[in-house]
């Protein structure tokens, strides 16, 4: 199985075939998905990629993150796990502000 990498500050115009041919060139890419807004249709201006081997993947993020793509420099590192809930954070809803 291959390695998911998280790809941030990508530019807006950016799309799923643009980020498998940026790291095309790094190894064979499994899949490339820009993360777009519900809403709104607009990219959120980070996506996943997910190389075949561990060696791609590295070889992936050593070449771009860093570089600059339309004006932005890219993050580029491996891919957390997502949490349960999707959301993160302590899940409570605010202070405990009492009157």
């Amino acid at each position: 199985m291959g390695k998911k990498l998280y790809v941030g500050n990508l530019g807006y115009g950016v799309t799923d075939s643009d980020l498998s041919t940026m790291f095309a060139a790094h190894g064979t890419v499994e899949s490339a998905q820009v993360i777009m807004d519900r809403d709104t249709g607009r990219s959120k201006g980070f996506g996943f990629v997910e190389m075949k081997t561990d060696q791609e993947a590295q070889a992936a993020i050593a070449a771009l993150n860093g570089q600059e793509s339309a004006g932005r420099s890219l993050v580029v590192n491996e891919a957390k796990p997502r949490t349960e809930g999707g959301r993160g954070g302590s899940g409570g809803h605010g202070g405990g502000r009492r009157y």
